[in-house]
Parts: structure tokens; C-alpha cells; sequence
């Protein structure tokens, strides 16, 4: 199931919102638990035997790991943390990454480990880094330790951001799963940031995916360089109001059931390197690789050689989180020399220079990475990056031109959302006008998006594949 759907907007939402309501309050994280195993259970229900383990095994070794902290055996805690994370990433190398391993060893004549054919659980990546925080964040004493297990569960389970996000780190929920505000207010709050993220989604990354998937499906030989370029830039708006507009839906879902998920994105596109443009894409997984990877290994408090391989780690690792294939990995990489390159010179440059030269920088970059992260067959890859540049392609011709103009509405559109001036102009507005306009903007966004999924069939989620 997903958000951006009739079934989940008119049937199971206000379920869930009217059972949420009506039952104590020391019973709701139990519909939580309930209702998220629905939700997750919808589309794959034997997938629910990896949630039923997941809560089972870090719920126990986060009880090992406060057993070993109050008994001064700091062996059996540091332990548990160990077996935690081993027994997570297991789980997600085990579904994510045995069949890549498998058909790459096979492709040069390795056959020893068979290739599965598993499909792969929606969300596993988010949720296996989420239940592995729980466990460090026990032992490191920045959260307690959860006794109730219907509580842990309704953590590992929360149906709003368990399948794309925002990662959530158990230090940050620990207080609101034991004790939440609800209020009329928030509530509304909700509402209002899951419509957003509703029109983002629907209005704009669906209305501008066919003309990437239009230009990816164009054979390399007949893309123009123009053309290659308009299609890689209709990819990053989709994906960027795709994840964007699911977080938004996230956080406007958690709000309504009373807690407070952190920002995911922050007008990432305005960016002026690829280090300003990490700190403001998937915030949540920045920050998750950096508690938890990037510090352990020492950080920045090293010298420059650690420090350069204390990088390598995390963005190869960041580039494999994403996906099991070597584009993925590539993609990674890409960014880990890009970033090296400006923490050691090219940052201080830019600094000197006018912002709209750091503005092209780094949305040229941003787009190259795109492409490397879009295109998983290495052929084709190398032939669009060609075509980009110019090599072997001409400028433009007639698809484009005809291409150009059907989209460039959306897409002028979809390049002032990318920016804070519609919350800069809302928040110029007298408030009586707001108080009207809010409404009659909240029924009329909602009105199209229905409209828009009733009468239309492409409504991909991208990150549900990560």
C-alpha cells in the first residue's frame, strides 16, 4: 500500500485515525503495531515474518545490552550490540545483495553461491538502519532501554515512514513513544504538510516522469545532447518531489498521530557544491551515517589519509545502501572524490566566487550523479553520459523541441517549488486571508490529486526500491 492511492486516502487513513482516537491512550501504540502490520502486510504479507524478527531480535538485545550495562559485564553488552547489527545487516544483505553478489561472481565463473530470485521486501533498507539504532543508542546511554514490547514494536512498525522514510533514530523517539501530544492543532499541522507532500508527489513528480522515462527508453544512438540533458533534469525533479513528497506525507502522518519526525530535505537544488547539497538531500540518512559510521571510525578528528578513507567508507557505503548494483556503487564514488575535492581546495574557492557560478557548479554535478544513479546497465550509461557531452550526438532536434514544449509549464512549475519563494509569499500574506485561503487550497490540492489517480495508472514510488 502506498500513500498516494484512493484505498489508503479513503479507507485505511480514516480507519486508522478513528480507531487511533477512540481507543486510551496507553492502547494506541497497540494499534499502532496493528495497523502498521497491515499496512505493511498489504502487498507482501509473508514479509511480515521479517517485522515479527526484527522486533523479536533487537527488542531482546536491547534488553541483553542494559542487562550487561547494570551487572558491569560491558563484554555481554558490547556483544548484543555486535550480534544486533550483524543479525540486521544480515537480513538486508542476505535479501538485498546475495542474487547482486551471486550474478556477478557467476559472470566470471564463479558459481558457488546460487542465484535466489527473492524478491526484495519493500523499505528493508530504512527499517534495518532504524531497529540497528536502537541497540548503539542503549549502549551509548543516549536512549533507554524499551521494556514493553508492543511499544518497541509499534517503533520498528510505524507505518508513516517504514517503507521510504525518514530514518528515524530511536534516540529521537524514544520520549514521544511513551508520551506524545495530541492536539487540534497539530493535528491540522499534519494535514496541511501531508497535502503538500501529496501535491508534490501526484501533481508533479507523476506528471513529469514519462519525459525521463521517455528519454531513457530512446536508444543512445538517437539522443541529442539537449535532449539527454532535459531528460536528466525531468529525473532529478521527479525524484526530488517523489521522496521529497512522500517525506512531507510522512511527517504530516506522524504529526497526526502526535510525533515530530525531523525534516528530510532542504530545498536541496539551491545548493552551491555537492557538500552543501548533502546536508540538505535525505537529511535523515546524512545524519544516520554520520552517528553511526562516519564518528565511529574517528570522523574528521584524524589525520587527512584517515580522513580520506574514513570517507571512502561512508559514500561507498551510502552508494550500496541505495541499491544492489554497480551503478549504485559508482554513484558512491562519484561523490566521495567530488567531496574530497572540495574539502581540500575547491570549497575555498568557491567561497570567492558569485553565488550563481556555485549555483551551476553544483547543480551540474548534482545532475551528473543523477544520471550514474538512474541508468543501472553500465552500457547504457556510458552511452547517455556521451550523448550528454555531445560525443557522437547532435545538439537537439524535433522530439525535443516538441518535448520542450509540452513540459516546460511543469517544469518551470516544478523549478519554483524546488525554492522556498511559495513559503517566502505565504508567509507575507495577511493572516484572515490565510485563514480562508488555507482551506479552499487544501480541498482543491486534494480534489486534483484524487482526480489525477482516479484517471491515471503511473504512480511509482522510487524509493520503495531501496
Amino acid at each position: 500500500m502506498v500513500f498516494s492511492t484512493p484505498y489508503f486516502l479513503f479507507l485505511y487513513l480514516p480507519i486508522v485515525l478513528f480507531l487511533y482516537y477512540i481507543v486510551p491512550l496507553k492502547l494506541r501504540n497497540l494499534v499502532l503495531l496493528i495497523v502498521s502490520l497491515i499496512f505493511y502486510g498489504w502487498g507482501e504479507p509473508v514479509y511480515i515474518l521479517i517485522m515479527f524478527a526484527s522486533i523479536i531480535i533487537d527488542y531482546t538485545h536491547g534488553m541483553l545490552v542494559e542487562w550487561g550495562k547494570k551487572t558491569g559485564r560491558m563484554g555481554v553488552a558490547k556483544g548484543a550490540v555486535v550480534s544486533s547489527v550483524i543479525c540486521n545487516l544480515g537480513l538486508l544483505f542476505f535479501f538485498k545483495y546475495w542474487d547482486f553478489i551471486a550474478g556477478s561472481l557467476a559472470s566470471i565463473g564463479l558459481s558457488f553461491m546460487p542465484i535466489l530470485g527473492l524478491e526484495l521486501p519493500i523499505g528493508i533498507s530504512f527499517y534495518t538502519f532504524q531497529t540497528m539504532s536502537y541497540t548503539i543508542d542503549v549502549y551509548r546511554g543516549d536512549a533507554r532501554v524499551q521494556k514493553n514490547i508492543v511499544t518497541f514494536g509499534s517503533f520498528v512498525t510505524l507505518f508513516p515512514q517504514l517503507i521510504a522514510g525518514p530514518i528515524l533514530q530511536y534516540k529521537d523517539l524514544d520520549e514521544q513513544l511513551v508520551s506524545r501530544t495530541h492536539s487540534f492543532d497539530r493535528f491540522s499541522s499534519g494535514v496541511q504538510r501531508f497535502c503538500v507532500g501529496c501535491a508534490k508527489k501526484v501533481l508533479i513528480a507523476n506528471a513529469v516522469g514519462p519525459l525521463w522515462d521517455t528519454y531513457l527508453a530512446t536508444p543512445t544512438s538517437e539522443l541529442t545532447m539537449l535532449g539527454a540533458w532535459l531528460g536528466i533534469i525531468a529525473f532529478a525533479f521527479q525524484l526530488y518531489f517523489d521522496f521529497s513528497g512522500y517525506s512531507d506525507m510522512a511527517i504530516g502522518l506522524g504529526r497526526m498521530l502526535g510525533f515530530d519526525f525531523l525534516d528530510n530535505f532542504n530545498y536541496p537544488y539551491l545548493s552551491r557544491s555537492a557538500t552543501e547539497f548533502w546536508r540538505r538531500w535525505h537529511i535523515s540518512l546524512g545524519n544516520w551515517f554520520r552517528d553511526y559510521l562516519y564518528i565511529p571510525l574517528g570522523g574528521n578528528r584524524v589525520g587527512k589519509v584517515r580522513l580520506i578513507f574514513n570517507l571512502l567508507i561512508v559514500w561507498a557505503a551510502t552508494g550500496i545502501w541505495h541499491g544492489a548494483s554497480w551503478n549504485f556503487l559508482f554513484w558512491g564514488l562519484f561523490y566521495f572524490v567530488i567531496l574530497v575535492f572540495e574539502k581540500f581546495c575547491f570549497l575555498k574557492v568557491l567561497k570567492k566566487l558569485p553565488n550563481w557560478i556555485g549555483h551551476v557548479y553544483g547543480l551540474f554535478l548534482v545532475l551528473i550523479g543523477w544520471t550514474i544513479f538512474a541508468i543501472e546497465d553500465m552500457t547504457l550509461l556510458g552511452g547517455y553520459l556521451k550523448a550528454m557531452f555531445g560525443f557522437g550526438a547532435g545538439l537537439l532536434d524535433s522530439r525535443f523541441l516538441y518535448n520542450l514544449v509540452n513540459y516546460l509549464p511543469l517544469l518551470i512549475i516544478a523549478a519554483v517549488a524546488s525554492t522556498p519563494l511559495a513559503k517566502t509569499l505565504w508567509g507575507k500574506l495577511n493572516t484572515k486571508i490565510k485563514q480562508i485561503a488555507l482551506p479552499v487550497l487544501i480541498i482543491v490540492g486534494m480534489v486534483l490529486c484524487t482526480a489525477y489517480l482516479v484517471d491515471g495508472t503511473y504512480n511509482p514510488f522510487l524509493y520503495f526500491r531501496f
